[in-house]
């Protein structure tokens, strides 16, 4: 995997552009101040969501993300936004993790939901995900909380908005990122083989709606949070079902034992 590009000194959402396969701008299809999605992305990314750049909410949800940077902190910083798409290609995702926003606080988040950069404390939520991996697979806890490993296996992790305001949870909500990564649910489910969606939540557990759980697997749990944890988290076995389900559809189990050192891209 290719090191992410490191942002540009003036940034704006979509910085890393390419033509192809969007339009070029004097097409009438394109709506005015629309950017494409970046060019690192995998192919298989681009290909299910290059159509919602089309859409006149993409070039809203743009220019309100560019305001806000000109602004305020947005978190995650510019080049790790689509982390999760670049660290899971499409045609390999076996699983599907749904969380909110990114974390708000500086120098945590990183484009994977849940997940932090190395050297970060470990949140409450995490930390309580870790207790429950060991009592459910024996996973040992590591000390890191960066959790790429498990998304190069397959494990799609998306947040529901992928930028949020620092200090602000939930403060972009409503902006039209919820579109956007609902198309990437849709593009998920429209895979053939069975895929395994983990929701967490009354939050996430609103987009069962867009899953075909004929064909794939819906497994619901209480959030990890501190405040929801001790009704049902812990107990539910959630890694140990994924990869029940997995190998009842004749694919690879996810390894959740973490690298005792993080190993960032």
């Amino acid at each position: 995997m290719g090191k992410k590009k490191p942002p540009p000194a003036t940034a704006s959402l979509f910085d890393d552009m390419t033509d192809d396969p969007v339009p070029p701008p004097d097409d009438p299809a394109l709506p005015p101040d629309a950017p494409a999605l970046p060019a690192d992305l995998p192919a298989s990314w681009r290909k299910a969501l290059d159509p919602e750049t089309r859409l006149p909410y993409w070039a809203d949800l743009a220019r309100f993300v560019a305001a806000e940077r000109a602004t305020q902190t947005v978190l995650p910083p510019e080049a790790d936004v689509f982390n999760a798409f670049r660290f899971t290609p499409l045609e390999r995702v076996e699983v599907l993790l749904l969380g909110q926003d990114p974390y708000p606080t500086p120098g945590v988040a990183h484009g994977l939901c849940f997940s932090v950069r190395p050297g970060v404390r470990l949140p409450a939520s995490l930390r309580n995900i870790y207790r429950e991996l060991e009592a459910d697979v024996g996973a040992k806890p590591v000390a890191h909380g960066y959790l790429a490993a498990w998304a190069r296996q397959g494990v799609l992790m998306l947040n529901a908005c992928l930028t949020v305001r620092a200090g602000e949870p939930n403060s972009h909500a409503g902006k039209g990122w919820e579109k956007f990564t609902d198309a990437a649910i849709r593009a998920v489910n429209a895979r053939e083989r069975p895929v395994v969606f983990l929701l967490w939540g009354s939050y996430a557990q609103k987009k069962e709606k867009l899953i075909d759980a004929g064909r794939h697997v819906v497994i619901k749990g209480v959030h990890p949070s501190p405040l929801s944890a001790d009704k049902g988290f812990f107990g539910s076995k959630p890694f140990s079902k994924v990869n029940a389900a997995l190998a009842a559809a004749g694919e690879k189990p996810i390894d959740w034992q973490l690298p005792d050192v993080a190993q960032e891209d």
